[in-house]
């Protein structure tokens, strides 16, 4: 009776066992096996990298990392909760991205939050927007529509809140603060574009020699919308070696790396996974603020009114990275120039690496976001008194 735990030979273990019996005939044998069995492994290696190419360009959706509800929601985002159990006091609102992907970027993974990191040094009331990918429905909506959402959610907080805009989010954050200062604590900019006519990079040299009618015509091509997948393949081909060529290299060269392949999906599932935006919006944000840098000018209308930064007189914290091509330092680091608030109440740092990371690199959540969490915590104990936002408040009027 046979022993059901041993398994049959290999072809080519059959083949090598008779070459070693010196018989002449099994060496010929020998070496098609071994060239038979390569050729096996070889195909089964290319069918394993050209699925799992497929999962990571096509397959996977973006999830949260950590454990939230939706306290709000509203035509243009859910207003996530991420606070710690009891946490009272002035909130701490994070305004994402809304340039393409979705908000998942803030709280990326379990060791890679930017939610998690601001709410363990200090930010225990946190909320985030969760943009919505913009509908057919939904093409029209303009920057008043976005500005007049994110009042609605300061209003039912409370009235007063810590903002910390990302990217796109920063110019929404800093307009909402030029628009309502009384209603803003203090304010985080993170490789936002705020004086859009600064420093070098490619989106700055896009938006600036392209034409508006291509723009338009971006538009008109998804009905309205902005495609998602339209702004994906723009950020791809700032870098097309990388994005088009050595990320399948790489990924074929650690196939059967397990850890490499969970790290690549996890980012995969964030960024090939584009969201649409309203074209009205998109067509704004190009003509307004990149190419007449209407903000820093004071020359943007929103809710009916010209926003100037000088009306923004809460602390400010600026952060930049010394390589991001998408928003140059200078277009944050200028912010310093146009805003109300003192001097001494103004962080800047410059942190190492570019955009992407300044959000999710492990990098900058070690050292630069705690530190901002402990400093946005810093300024609201106590809550800058009533009166110095009423005093604040009367000298934008």
């Amino acid at each position: 009776m046979s022993n059901p735990t041993l398994s049959a030979p290999s072809i080519a273990t059959v083949a090598e066992r008779a070459a070693q019996m010196c018989v002449p005939l099994f060496w010929p044998l020998a070496a098609g096996a071994e060239i038979a069995e390569a050729e096996l492994k070889l195909t089964a290696r290319n069918i394993k990298f050209l699925a799992e190419a497929e999962k990571i360009d096509f397959g996977l959706h973006p999830q949260f990392a950590t454990e939230n509800h939706v306290v709000l929601d509203l035509r243009t985002m859910k207003l996530r909760d991420f606070s710690l159990p009891g946490a009272s006091g002035v909130p701490t609102i994070v305004d994402a991205p809304y340039a393409g992907h979705t908000s998942t970027a803030a709280d990326f993974g379990k060791d890679q939050s930017l939610v998690g990191t601001l709410r363990a040094n200090g930010c225990q009331r946190i909320l985030l927007t969760d943009w919505k990918p913009a509908t057919i429905d939904m093409k029209d909506l303009d920057v008043d529509t976005y500005l007049a959402e994110i009042n609605v959610v300061v209003d039912d907080l409370g009235g007063l809140a810590n903002l910390v805009g990302l990217c796109q989010g920063g110019w929404m954050s800093a307009m909402y603060a030029a628009r309502f200062p009384a209603k803003v604590n203090s304010l985080v900019l993170a490789g936002s574009p705020i004086d859009t006519s600064a420093g070098n990079g490619p989106a700055r040299e896009l938006a600036m020699k392209i034409p508006m009618p291509f723009f338009e015509e971006l538009v008109a091509l998804g009905d309205g919308l902005l495609p998602g997948r339209f702004m994906l393949a723009a950020y791809k081909n700032m870098d097309p070696v990388q994005h088009y060529l050595k990320k399948y290299v790489d990924l074929y060269k650690h196939i059967d790396d397990a850890e490499y392949l969970r790290q690549q999906e996890r980012f995969a599932s964030w960024y090939e996974s584009p969201i649409d935006l309203p074209g009205r919006v998109y067509l704004q944000v190009v003509d307004r603020l990149f190419k007449q840098n209407q903000l820093v000018r004071g020359e943007f209308v929103a809710l009916g009114k010209k926003l100037s930064l000088g009306d923004v007189r809460c602390p400010a914290y600026l952060l930049a990275g010394n390589e991001d091509d998408i928003t140059p330092w200078e277009q944050v680091f200028n912010a310093e120039g146009y805003l109300g608030t003192p001097k001494d109440q103004i962080v800047k740092t410059l942190a190492p690496g570019g955009h992407i990371g300044l959000f999710m690199g492990h990098q900058a959540l070690a050292e630069d976001w705690p530190k901002i969490g402990a400093w946005i915590a810093a300024n609201t104990q106590g809550e800058r008194s009533a009166v110095a936002r009423k005093t604040e408040a009367q000298g934008a009027v």
